[in-house]
C-alpha cells in the first residue's frame, strides 16, 4: 500500500499529468504536492480544490438518495486541460482529496480516472 509520496509519484506517471497534490479539503492545506500548479501556486490550487469539494459535499443537490452513497470524484474541464479531484475514502474521518492536473491533448480522461481511483483506494495516510 503506497504512502503519500508514492501516490503522487504514481499520479505523475499518468499520461498527460502536469501536477498533482493531496489536499485536506476542510482546511485547504496542501498535504503534499508535485509537478506544476495552476498559476504556479500550489497553495492557491489547494485552496481552490478545497472550495470546490466543499461546495459539492455541502449542497443537498449533490447528495444521493441512496444511503452511504459518497462523492467519488469531480472533473473540471478547461480548454487546455482537466482538473480531476478524487475524494480519498478511509475507515477513519478522512478529509483528503487527490488532485491531478491533466493536459487535455496528452491525457486520457478515462485512463486518468481509473488510475486515480486505484491510487485513492490504495493510499495509506500515516
Amino acid at each position: 500500500m503506497p504512502g503519500v509520496d508514492h501516490c503522487l509519484q504514481e499520479a505523475m506517471a499518468i499520461p498527460g499529468a502536469v501536477g498533482a497534490s493531496i489536499v485536506d479539503y476542510t482546511t485547504g492545506f496542501p498535504v503534499a504536492t508535485t509537478g506544476a500548479a495552476p498559476n504556479s501556486d500550489h497553495e492557491a490550487a489547494a485552496a481552490g480544490t478545497a472550495d470546490v469539494v466543499q461546495a459539492a459535499t455541502s449542497r443537498s443537490l449533490f447528495v444521493s438518495a441512496v444511503p452511504h452513497d459518497m462523492l467519488e470524484d469531480l472533473i473540471i474541464t478547461t480548454a487546455g486541460g482537466y482538473h480531476l479531484l478524487r475524494v480519498v475514502q478511509t475507515d477513519f474521518d478522512s478529509r483528503l482529496v487527490l488532485y491531478v492536473w491533466l493536459d487535455r491533448v496528452q491525457g486520457n480522461l478515462a485512463v486518468a480516472r481509473r488510475r486515480m481511483q486505484k491510487l485513492a483506494d490504495d493510499l495509506v495516510v500515516a
